[in-house]
């Protein structure tokens, strides 16, 4: 990338091309030589964590503002849930007949990124994990509009590619779950959360509990599949136990279909930020 600053010093790049060419010696091949930020070994180190974190923090923020996205709508979702077309490959019965989900995750991102180019195709852009499952439902719906969307990817034990759909100069790849979490919330207009496991309800419920203590504004917070959530979670057993308050049910609505969560973000009504918790 071409460097735009008018500074009458050397830049980074071009001593870090001009070290490459240094003469073969003993004190040139020590790893005390190499530049302290072309160091891969120095730069994985314990001490390094703190500037590691605020690398992941920083590249992807420089290159979205750099694509000029401006806002978000975030679609989290299970990993194992497969096309309908492929049902037949799912593990389970239950995994099969949730692939409604990948359509309508689909149908949903298509619509919303039509709407999104209808301005300037840099609001309200699809952002999902980058992986299979919803999440290659909501990059490859985006593609269906002829759009571009985002793709937050994670480094796991395992072996793990982007989807094919993710918009490659918005492909990112990260170490820290924490900063890919902020990156998921920094530009939210909406959260949406189709069925999925562990890291699904881990996402739902970090993002709903920094809205239900007021670290995050009140945003559209759509729940697709209402037999699925009410089966794994009773919400009116926390309300009842008072572990949450009954005006935190109001925080999220269940939806079936993309067209119902469309109409539902048309017509949110924007909350104020909450200043105290109720039932507290």
């Amino acid at each position: 990338m071409k460097d735009h600053r008018e500074s009458p010093f050397r830049d980074a790049h071009t001593d870090r091309e001009a070290a490459k060419g240094a003469p073969d010696t003993p004190q040139t091949r020590s790893p005390a030589y190499a530049l302290a930020f072309a160091d891969d070994e120095f730069m994985c180190r314990d001490e390094l964590r703190p500037v590691r974190l605020q690398l992941e923090l920083l590249k992807p923020e420089m290159l979205l503002d750099e694509q000029g996205i401006e806002s978000t709508i975030v679609m989290f979702g299970g990993a194992r849930i497969p096309e309908p077309a492929k049902k037949d490959t799912a593990r389970t019965k239950t995994l099969a007949d949730l692939s409604v989900f990948y359509d309508e995750a689909r149908e949903f991102a298509r619509l919303m990124t039509l709407k999104s180019m209808e301005s300037n195709g840099r609001e309200n852009v699809i952002v999902t994990g980058g992986g299979p499952g919803v999440m290659e439902a909501g990059n490859r719906g985006a593609v269906d509009a002829g759009g571009a969307s985002i793709g937050l990817n994670i480094v796991l034990p395992f072996e793990q590619a982007p989807n094919a759909y993710v918009t490659p100069d918005l492909c990112f790849n990260f170490h820290y779950f924490a900063i890919r979490k902020m990156h998921f919330l920094m530009r939210a207009r909406a959260i949406t959360v189709f069925p999925g496991g562990f890291g699904t309800l881990d996402e739902l419920f970090e993002a709903l509990t920094l809205i239900q203590t007021g670290r995050m504004q009140r945003v559209p917070f759509l729940l697709f599949g209402k037999a699925f959530w009410d089966g794994i979670i009773n919400w009116d057993v926390l309300a009842d136990a008072g572990t949450i308050s009954a005006e935190d049910l109001d925080l999220f609505r269940f939806v079936d279909t993309a067209a119902e969560a469309m109409d539902l973000i048309d017509n949110w009504e924007p909350g104020a930020r909450r200043d105290a918790i109720p039932g507290r």
